[in-house]
């Protein structure tokens, strides 16, 4: 049997008719996309990244959309080599609007994808916040993405969530972000010494940055207190709560050094005096 004999023989899959040239065309492509994807990533890309200066997560971005583009292209390629995408436009109308109909959610994850490695509006190593849950991003994929929270578990995310709903990036700020805890004071306690040690509570704990400095607002005359808030800087995004928590820790330690009381709420009930009609009983009775 002549090799053109072999490369002809034909592998019948249901209507459709696959020959062992087209098999091996198919891997050819295969290992000429993984040849071509590393020749990118490591000599085109390393040398216009370090032209450009690009951070580690631009880079991951550019290689992963890369990666995606030429795999895309050899599967289009695979698709044309066995016949599959003649077929599918032969195929009933209907079908396709079925298909259509129930991948539109993974499309609409697709574009998204492309759209945040394009942008570079969501990198990995970033730190973000959707809804109330902080989370380093680990990886961001075609459809997905992968974060980790700050208990260290890590959650799948569809990468139209990520482009589409509100999403803090803390690590696109310019500067610091500024956090704040909050407390009140009896009434009757010098305001001053407040302001005093709630500073000095932010100047002990090593998270809270120096510049900007730290300040103390004198919020409200509360009900039952005096409320103050102390406004601070930290670049500990993930560990914030912990860092909130040794603040408070602080202030309460000072506070209790310095005699000044945080109340409790209090409320005072006022009801109208019954009045009973037995002689042997008192007339009124406070309530």
């Amino acid at each position: 049997m002549e090799l053109r004999e072999i490369l002809e023989f034909g592998l019948i899959f249901g209507k459709h008719k696959i020959t062992v040239g087209d098999i091996l065309a198919v891997i050819l492509i295969i290992m000429a996309a993984r040849m071509l994807t590393f020749l990118v990533n490591q000599v085109v890309l390393r040398r216009y990244f370090k032209k450009k200066n690009l951070d580690v997560g631009r880079q991951y971005a550019v290689s992963q959309f890369a990666r995606y583009l030429i795999y895309l292209l050899a599967l289009f390629f695979v698709l044309e080599l066995i016949g599959i995408v003649s077929v599918v436009l032969a195929s009933s109308a209907a079908l396709l609007v079925g298909i259509g109909l129930g991948l539109q959610d993974a499309f609409k994850d697709l574009v998204s994808g492309i759209i945040i490695l394009v942008e570079g509006s969501v990198e990995v190593e970033d730190i973000i916040q959707i809804g109330d849950m902080p989370a380093k991003v680990k990886k961001i994929g075609l459809r997905t993405s992968v974060v980790e929270t700050k208990d260290h578990n890590s959650i799948l995310i569809p990468n139209s969530k990520l482009v589409m709903d509100a999403v803090m990036n803390m690590s696109h700020n310019k500067t610091a972000t500024r956090f704040n805890i909050k407390v009140g004071v009896a009434y009757g306690s010098d305001v001053a010494l407040v302001n005093k040690l709630l500073l000095q509570a932010a100047d002990e704990t090593s998270e809270v940055l120096k510049n900007p400095a730290p300040t103390v607002q004198f919020k409200d005359f509360g009900d039952s207190s005096l409320d103050f808030s102390l406004l601070f800087y930290s670049e500990e995004f993930l560990a914030i709560e912990r860092v909130m928590s040794d603040l408070r820790f602080a202030v309460e330690r000072l506070f209790r050094e310095n005699n000044i009381s945080i109340p409790f709420p209090q409320r005072e009930v006022w009801l109208k005096n019954r009045k009973d009609t037995s002689s042997d009983a008192p007339t009124n009775y406070p309530q």
